[in-house]
């Protein structure tokens, strides 16, 4: 498997990820192509094997370019039949040091990543494990349930 900055010829195939993964949200294409067009505020990478695309990571810079970044893991997705193989922790990982690479192309630096994920969601052991991501605050009733804001501060 390879992790990889998202091409706009990865579009399709990530959109279905997206649509396969986010089954409550609509016009994953639309939504793909919005944050692919925001780069470089929005980083977009994918992950693939011989079969092509079976998951992405995309990860938002926040509050203006700075020269510490707070950046926020936007998303996240892997497609069902490649869930629970190690993935998901793949993509943070191995992204992870290509964000790093793109802020100091700016003169930048990471200085904390974020997410916010449903409170039931079992991807939070991940953001912990992989990011050392603590839970700050427990939003209610945001989108379709709880959701969680996790913190991973000093991530440089």
């Amino acid at each position: 498997m390879k992790v990889r900055l998202m091409e706009q010829s990865d579009l399709n195939d990530t959109a279905e990820v997206h649509k396969l993964a986010f089954v409550r949200q609509k016009q994953s294409y639309e939504w793909l192509v919005c944050n692919f067009n925001a780069f470089p505020r929005v980083l977009c990478f994918v992950a693939e094997d011989s079969n092509g695309i079976i998951g992405y990571i995309i990860w938002t810079q926040k509050s203006g370019f700075r020269p510490e970044v707070v950046m926020e893991i936007e998303q996240l997705a892997v497609s069902p039949n490649h869930q629970r193989k190690g993935i998901g922790r793949s993509l943070i990982m191995n992204s992870l040091p290509l964000v790093k690479a793109k802020l100091a192309e700016n003169d930048s630096v990471l200085k904390h990543v974020f997410v916010t994920t449903r409170a039931d969601n079992f991807a939070q052991e991940l953001y912990k494990s992989a990011l050392g991501a603590e839970v700050e605050a427990t939003i209610t009733n945001l989108y379709s349930a709880d959701e969680i804001l996790m913190i991973a501060r000093n991530v440089s």
